[in-house]
């Protein structure tokens, strides 16, 4: 059992009001979960017999929201921190037609019903704050104990209800290093067509969390063995056992794994990651005099091209899509130490200079991955020192920091606009990152007349 103390006073208070209005009060769910596993919760959900209405009326309208009032659920401001309490009435529930919500709620539930109708048996946890007891009806309390994951009652009728929860048992397997009990294991493939009921939206939510976790590989795999892989990122199933060269360790899928588990918790970085090396069962060629190994000849554009499709089945967001999809796109550049300083400032510029911490991280992973114990930083901890000294003395890296502009050229030359005032800015700032004491107005104005 855990110290009262690690309950905030306010949804203490909140328990002890409704108590006091002669209604029963628990806190519930995850945070009772996380209590038991000596996490701090971020949220605390109260579930109490009082039905919504007279929740309103005991906190009143300036402190109760009716956030989801047909559910029963009214979030109270608590405290002077406005600490946002969710306050759900005991509930009963009907069918589940659409894979997601009941088609009815009824609010004349026991404490137990409403603990049956939960997902899984962690999360079906109640703590009584008077009398500092516990109420676990389904032994959440020895799953926790057995770090596994086990659904309330029947796996496929809960899996059937609301198709996102095979999503969410791996998920939270992965955020807890917890297995699946072997019947909640069996029970997701029976599932699928539940699953596909799901919006993309609540699914991508779902996967930034794994892959959020602290180790996503679990998740993934899991994800794989129960058919969930297949739906969500079908790509994925072809580098499963694709073989690679005397580089790498691991087949694609494992190296994959392996270099999501070594990013850095991002989420594009994890994401690019999770998509870099999509496009090597499309270019595995035999290598030369080499038996049984391969080659995977622009496999990063490729790779680019599917990641732009996962992202977008996804609904990410456009920055994030062509964040994701740059890195994917760059992940394979090789630093030598003849590059020059020229060289050095193109390459900031294609990549882009708030891009460039993501493409080492990413780069940093893969090369960790392989599986070959090379130091991950190895081919970028140089390359990162001459940008930092490249970076300090000038920030010419577009058109735009130049001295002149367009209207300066067709000024200069006396020609009307057209796109050979952009050829002439580009081939100035090719001069400018060869040598940036050119970026001086006399000096471009000078140049613009040479290179006509």
């Amino acid at each position: 059992m855990f110290d009262q103390s690690s309950i905030p006073a306010e949804v203490l208070g909140v328990c002890q009001r409704l108590r006091q209005a002669g209604h029963q009060a628990f806190i519930v769910g995850g945070s009772v979960r996380d209590l038991l596993l000596g996490r701090s919760p971020g949220d605390f959900d109260v579930a109490t017999s009082a039905h919504p209405e007279a929740t309103l009326r005991l906190f009143g309208s300036r402190y109760a929201i009716p956030t989801g009032l047909q559910h029963g659920t009214i979030t109270v401001l608590a405290g002077e921190a406005a600490r946002h309490v969710e306050v759900t009435t005991f509930r009963g529930e009907g069918a589940y037609l659409d894979g997601r919500r009941p088609s009815t709620v009824t609010f004349s539930a026991t404490l137990d019903e409403d603990l049956s109708r939960r997902d899984f048996t962690m999360n079906a946890i109640a703590y009584d704050p008077v009398a500092h007891a516990l109420v676990d009806p389904s032994d959440g309390q020895g799953d926790i104990g057995r770090k596994t994951i086990r659904t309330v009652g029947n796996p496929v009728l809960r899996f059937t209800e609301d198709g996102l929860r095979p999503m969410r048992a791996v998920r939270q397997a992965a955020q807890l290093g917890f297995g699946l009990d072997p019947a909640t294991h069996a029970a997701i493939p029976q599932a699928v067509a539940s699953f596909r009921m799901v919006s993309a939206e609540r699914i991508r939510d779902e996967l930034r969390k794994l892959l959020l976790s602290s180790v996503p590989s679990h998740g993934l795999e899991l994800m794989r063995q129960t058919g969930l892989l297949a739906e969500v990122l079908p790509e994925m199933l072809p580098t499963v056992g694709c073989v690679q060269n005397r580089f790498h360790k691991h087949d694609v899928y494992t190296h994959i794994l392996a270099t999501v588990d070594a990013a850095a918790p991002d989420f594009l970085v994890r994401m690019a990651a999770l998509l870099h090396d999509l496009g090597k069962p499309k270019t595995q060629t035999p290598r030369e005099n080499a038996p049984g190994e391969f080659t995977f000849f622009r496999h990063e554009q490729i790779g680019s091209e599917m990641a732009e499709v996962v992202c977008a089945r996804l609904k990410l967001s456009t920055d994030e899509r062509r964040t994701i999809v740059s890195l994917v796109a760059g992940h394979m550049f090789f630093y030598t130490p003849d590059w020059t300083d020229g060289t050095i400032r193109r390459f900031v510029r294609r990549v882009g200079s708030d891009m460039v911490p993501l493409l080492f991280a990413l780069r940093e992973a893969d090369i960790a991955s392989r599986g070959q114990g090379e130091d991950r930083e190895g081919e970028t901890r140089e390359l990162r020192a001459r940008i930092s000294e490249v970076a300090a003395d000038d920030a010419t890296l577009r058109v735009t920091d130049l001295a002149i502009d367009g209207k300066d050229v067709m000024r200069l030359l006396d020609i009307p606009p057209s796109k050979r005032i952009g050829q002439i800015l580009d081939e100035l700032l090719e001069r400018v990152l060869d040598d940036p004491t050119l970026n001086q107005k006399e000096n471009l104005e000078r140049l613009v007349r040479q290179i006509t």
